[in-house]
């Protein structure tokens, strides 16, 4: 016995990859309340732009070097990688997210007597499962059956635990609501420190994300030759990595908008980005949560966003800040871009009529919301 009486908490995650997912852990692993909790990192691989933001105090450990995501044919040296692990560290509670969701319940028979299996669902499921996978159904039955083998069901939004209920059949008990927490004094001294990263007339668009199909990136595009047609000077710039780069890099090209649109890649820093914009756009298919959304308007900038499935009404609905368009409608979401440059040109949102509205989302208040779930 080491006389540490700090409760273990393991994150399991699959790699620490630049998404919303695991822009959270890295928050809550370096907020969690060290003198309570002794937390862990739990990987497939080691690896991801966000592993250099992880606090040195973490341990972090290796399930499945060679691989990204699971697939079924790992499923089982994986759960036993998983569960042999578990027996040696004997944590409290494990949080796990995205791929690694099924891996940990499947997992559970085997863990130590006692430990906590918390789920933090991060994609609007359904819709997800309608959309990404060839048997929908199957899909559904199956997570519809072993997400009851969790303690508890971590749920982005009320909107996301009234589908945990009506569509999966969970327990009104099972699901919690916990918003992402964002940062917002780290998130300001990092968007007003950084220097302008843009240059010309403008205005000056921004848009953050994984490179996916989920993410809208192609209609964001195709919506920008109308937005061009009316305001010739419009500079957009795309912030992220992903599967699909070539194919929006090609779409670019096609549409001739290569003097017009920026691939920049993942940042370390994106606050510059957001705060010295004249819009944020976000074009996304679905989103649970949309944490750069926030990140946007915790900066002063006004934003369009596609009402997508997920919260996008719950949490954004009454911020006059945001444009809300039709989903899938290039035009709208031009017509939108446009009314909103011409609007805001250079005007910030008052800092004061987002403070009480960004309370919700404020850092320690979800933190102290996590370690309660601990």
């Amino acid at each position: 016995m080491d006389g540490d009486c700090r409760k273990k908490i393991v994150f399991l995650i699959g790699a620490m990859e630049g998404g919303g997912a695991e822009r959270v852990f890295v928050t809550l692993l370096r907020h969690l309340d060290r003198s309570r909790f002794k937390p862990y990192l739990v990987l497939l691989r080691a690896e991801g732009e966000f592993m250099s933001q992880v606090p040195k105090d973490v341990v972090v450990h290796t399930l499945h070097p060679s691989r990204q995501y699971p697939t079924w044919a790992d499923s089982f040296p994986l759960m036993s990688s998983l569960v042999q692990l578990m027996r040696r560290i004997r944590p409290q509670a494990v949080l796990s997210t995205g791929g690694m969701n099924l891996a940990l319940v499947l997992a559970r028979p085997g863990l130590p007597r006692g430990t906590r299996v918390l789920i933090r669902e991060c994609s609007v499921l359904s819709a997800r499962l309608s959309t990404d996978t060839r048997h929908p159904r199957l899909w559904k039955s199956l997570y519809r059956y072993l997400y009851r083998w969790a303690d508890r069901v971590v749920c982005q939004s009320d909107s996301m635990v009234t589908e945990m209920s009506d569509k999966f059949h969970l327990r009104q008990q099972s699901s919690i609501r916990i918003y992402n927490p964002i940062d917002i004094d780290r998130v300001q001294e990092l968007g007003r420190s950084g220097g302008n990263p843009y240059s010309g007339v403008g205005p000056q668009l921004v848009a953050a994300g994984r490179l996916s199909q989920e993410k809208g990136f192609d209609l964001l595009l195709a919506a920008m030759p109308k937005v061009i047609e009316r305001l010739p000077h419009t500079q957009l710039t795309i912030l992220g990595q992903g599967p699909l780069r070539a194919a929006l890099a090609e779409q670019i090209q096609r549409l001739g908008l290569a003097g017009s649109v920026s691939l920049s890649g993942f940042q370390q820093n994106p606050w510059p980005y957001l705060y010295h914009a004249d819009l944020f756009v976000l074009s996304s298919r679905r989103e649970c949560f949309g944490n750069v959304l926030l990140e946007a308007l915790a900066l002063e900038t006004p934003a369009v966003a596609v009402d997508c499935p997920g919260a996008m009404r719950e949490i954004y609905g009454s911020n006059p800040a945001v444009r809300i368009v039709p989903q899938g409608d290039a035009t709208s979401l031009a017509e939108a871009i446009v009314a909103a440059c011409r609007t805001n040109k250079y005007e910030r949102i008052n800092p004061r009529s987002s403070a009480e509205w960004l309370a919700k989302f404020a850092l320690k208040k979800v933190v102290e919301e996590y370690s309660a779930l601990f």
